[in-house]
C-alpha cells in the first residue's frame, strides 16, 4: 500500500461509522466521574471544616447536576454534535478545575453554595458527553439500538473502576490529583475526538449484530479484570508498580476496540475497491392507476399534541411526554429506578445492620456496580435477540427484570436466608443495570429518533424524585424509627443520640417489603405495556431504516450497487414501493 492509499485508508477509518462507535466508547468510558464522589468528598470536608448539612448541599447538587440532563437534550436538539461535545468538554474542565483550585489553596476558601455550584458544573457535563455519544450510535446504528444502548451505557457504569484504576497507577493515593484527572482527563479525550462522534446515513451490514458481540466480549474482558484488581486491592496491599501495570492493563483493553474497527473499515474498504458489473437497465411494469387523489397528502390534518402520530414515527417533545406510553414508562421508571437507587445506597448501612465487617462490605459495594454493568449490556443484547427472533416487545423483558428485583429486596427484607445479602446485591445490582438500556430502547421505539436527545434525558428525571421519596422520606424514615425503637427497649436517652444506628435483622424489614411491594408493581405496569404493544412489535418496527423507497418509472438501472430509477413525465402514480431485492442480483 502506498503512501497516498495508506492516508485515504486511515481517513476511510476515521470517518466510518464503526470508528464512531470506538469514539464513543471511550468518551463514555471517562464519563463517572459521579461515581467515585465518596473517594474526594471526604477531601472536600476535611479541607474546608464543611458540617454535615453542607456536605449534605453538596451531594444534592452533584445529584441534581448528574441527573437534570433535559438542558443538554434541548441543546443537542439545535447545536451539531461537536458542539454538544465541546461544550460538555468545557464544563467538565471548569468544574472539577476549580474545586482542584478550591483543595490546593490555590483560591480563597469558597462558600458552600459556589462549592455546590462547582460540583453541579461537573456532574452535569457528563450528560453532554452522554448525549453526544450515545444518541449519535442509536442515530447511527437504528436497528441494533438494545445493543447500542448496553454497551454504551454499561461502559458508563465501568467508568468510575476505569478513572479509579488509572489515578492509582498515576497517582498513588492523591486525593488532590484525583481531582485534577476527572477535571481533565474526560475533556482531553472529548476534544480529540469531538470532529468523529457525528450522524451518519444508517446503512445496515449483514454482520452488524457480530461486530457488536465482539465490543461486547471486549467489554466483559475489561469488567473481569476491573473486578479481580479492585478486589485484591480491598484485602493485599498493592505496590506503586502494580498499580502502575493496573493501569496499563485497563488502558490497553479500552483500546482493543480499535482492532476491530480496523478490522471491519479494512473489509469495507476492499469491497469498495472491488470492479463492479457495467451498469444494466431493466424494465419494469407500469403500475395501475391509484384511485388516491394527489391532493391527500395536501389535505391531512397537521399532527398537534392531541393528534399524535402513529406509535413509532417521530413525536415532538410535547406529544412524547403527553402520550399513554410515556406515562407507563415514567411509572415503570419511577417504580423500578426508585426501589433499586434506594437499595444500592444502603447496602452499605444493610451490611452492617447485619453485623458484616467493613472490608466484606466495601467487597459487595464494589461488586454491585460490576453486576450493575452485567445487566446493562446483556439486557441490550438479550432484548435485541428476542425482538429479531420472535417479535417480543422489550417490556416482557422489563416485566422479568422487574420481578426480580422484587426477590432481591426480600433478600434484604428476610436476611434470615443464608448468603442473602450476596444474593441481594448480586441481583439488585443485575436487574437495576438491566432497566437502563431497555427503557431508552422503548422510548426510541415509540417515539422516534428525530427528539431522542431530549426525550431520552427526559426519562431521567424520574431517577432523583424516585430515589428522594423511596429512600429519604421512606427508607431512611423507618430506619430511623426501628434504632429508635431498639434504643428506647434498652432504656437509652434518644435525646441525646444525634444519629442512631439499628443493628439486627429487623432493621430494613419493613422498609424493603413496602420496596418488594412497588417494584413488583412497577412489573405488572410494564406488563400491561406489554400487551398494549405487542401488535407494535409484531410489525417491522425498523421498516423505514431499510434503503429507500422510489416511485415507478418505466426503468431503473442498477450500477455498482446503487438503484437508479428513471421516471417518465406522464408518470402519476402517487405510491411507492422498494427496489425488490431481487432485481439487484441477490
Amino acid at each position: 500500500m502506498s503512501g497516498g492509499e495508506c492516508f485515504q485508508f486511515v481517513s476511510h477509518v476515521v470517518r466510518g461509522r464503526w470508528f464512531t462507535v470506538f469514539a464513543s466508547l471511550m468518551i463514555m468510558a471517562g464519563a463517572g466521574a459521579t461515581y467515585i464522589y465518596g473517594l474526594y468528598s471526604k477531601l472536600i470536608q476535611s479541607t474546608f471544616g464543611y458540617d454535615a448539612e453542607a456536605m449534605d448541599q453538596i451531594t444534592l447538587y452533584r445529584d441534581v447536576g448528574a441527573n437534570v440532563a433535559i438542558f443538554s437534550g434541548l441543546i443537542a436538539e439545535v447545536i451539531p454534535t461537536w458542539l454538544v461535545t465541546l461544550i460538555g468538554a468545557g464544563m467538565n474542565f471548569g468544574g472539577y478545575f476549580m474545586i482542584w483550585l478550591s483543595v490546593t489553596g490555590r483560591i480563597a476558601k469558597p462558600e458552600v453554595w459556589q462549592m455546590c455550584l462547582y460540583i453541579a458544573v461537573g456532574t452535569n457535563s457528563q450528560n453532554f458527553a452522554n448525549t453526544a455519544a450515545l444518541v449519535t450510535c442509536v442515530k447511527n446504528f437504528p436497528e441494533s439500538r438494545g445493543v447500542v444502548l448496553g454497551l454504551m451505557k454499561g461502559l458508563v457504569g465501568l467508568s468510575g473502576a476505569i478513572l479509579t484504576q488509572i489515578y492509582l497507577g498515576m497517582y498513588e493515593n492523591d486525593l488532590t490529583a484525583l481531582i485534577l484527572l476527572i477535571g481533565w482527563l474526560p475533556a482531553v479525550v472529548s476534544l480529540v475526538f469531538v470532529f468523529t462522534i457525528r450522524t451518519m446515513k444508517p446503512a445496515r451490514q449483514p454482520n452488524e449484530l457480530r461486530v457488536f458481540l465482539h465490543f461486547f466480549y471486549l467489554t466483559i474482558v475489561l469488567a473481569l479484570f476491573l473486578m479481580v484488581v479492585t478486589l485484591l486491592e480491598k484485602y493485599i496491599v498493592v505496590s506503586s508498580a502494580v498499580h502502575a501495570g493496573s493501569a496499563i492493563g485497563v488502558t490497553v483493553l479500552l483500546f482493543l476496540p480499535l482492532y476491530i474497527v480496523i478490522k471491519e473499515e479494512a473489509a469495507l474498504w476492499r469491497n469498495k475497491k472491488l470492479p463492479s458489473n457495467p451498469p444494466t437497465a431493466t424494465a419494469i411494469d407500469k403500475p395501475e392507476a391509484s384511485s388516491a387523489s394527489p391532493t391527500t397528502k395536501s389535505q391531512e390534518k397537521p399532527k398537534g399534541i392531541f393528534n399524535k402520530p402513529e406509535r413509532g414515527e417521530d413525536h415532538n417533545i410535547l406529544q412524547a411526554i403527553l402520550s399513554v406510553d410515556m406515562m407507563f414508562i415514567f411509572i415503570i421508571s419511577f417504580c423500578g429506578y426508585g426501589t433499586s437507587l434506594t437499595a444500592m445506597d444502603q447496602f452499605g448501612r444493610i451490611g452492617k445492620a447485619l453485623g458484616y465487617n467493613e472490608r466484606l462490605v466495601s467487597s459487595i459495594i464494589t461488586l454491585v456496580s460490576i453486576w450493575n454493568y452485567y445487566g446493562r449490556v446483556y439486557s441490550g443484547f438479550v432484548s435485541e435477540l428476542l425482538l429479531i427472533k420472535w417479535k417480543l416487545p422489550r417490556s416482557y423483558m422489563m416485566t422479568v427484570v422487574l420481578f426480580m428485583s422484587s426477590i432481591g429486596m426480600l433478600l434484604v427484607a428476610f436476611p434470615e436466608i443464608p448468603g442473602s445479602y450476596y444474593l441481594a446485591s448480586v441481583v439488585i445490582g443485575f436487574s437495576f443495570g438491566a432497566q437502563v438500556p431497555l427503557n431508552l430502547a422503548m422510548i426510541s421505539e415509540f417515539f422516534g429518533l428525530k427528539y431522542f436527545s431530549t426525550l431520552f434525558n427526559c426519562a431521567q428525571l424520574i431517577s432523583p424524585l424516585g430515589s428522594y421519596m423511596l429512600n429519604a422520606k421512606l427508607t431512611k424514615y423507618l430506619y430511623s424509627e426501628e434504632a429508635i425503637n431498639d434504643l428506647r427497649a434498652k432504656g437509652v436517652d434518644i435525646s441525646s443520640v444525634k444519629d442512631p444506628i439499628c443493628h439486627g435483622h429487623h432493621c430494613f424489614r419493613l422498609s424493603f417489603s413496602i420496596l418488594a411491594v412497588i417494584v413488583f408493581i412497577g412489573g405488572i405496569v410494564s406488563l400491561s405495556l406489554a400487551k398494549r404493544t405487542r401488535e407494535f412489535y409484531k410489525g417491522d418496527i425498523y421498516k423505514k431504516f431499510r434503503g429507500k423507497q422510489y416511485n415507478r418509472g418505466d426503468t431503473f438501472k442498477m450500477h455498482k450497487g446503487e438503484t437508479y430509477v428513471m421516471f417518465r413525465e406522464d408518470s402519476k402514480a402517487s405510491e411507492t414501493e422498494l427496489a425488490q431485492s431481487s432485481h439487484n442480483g441477490r
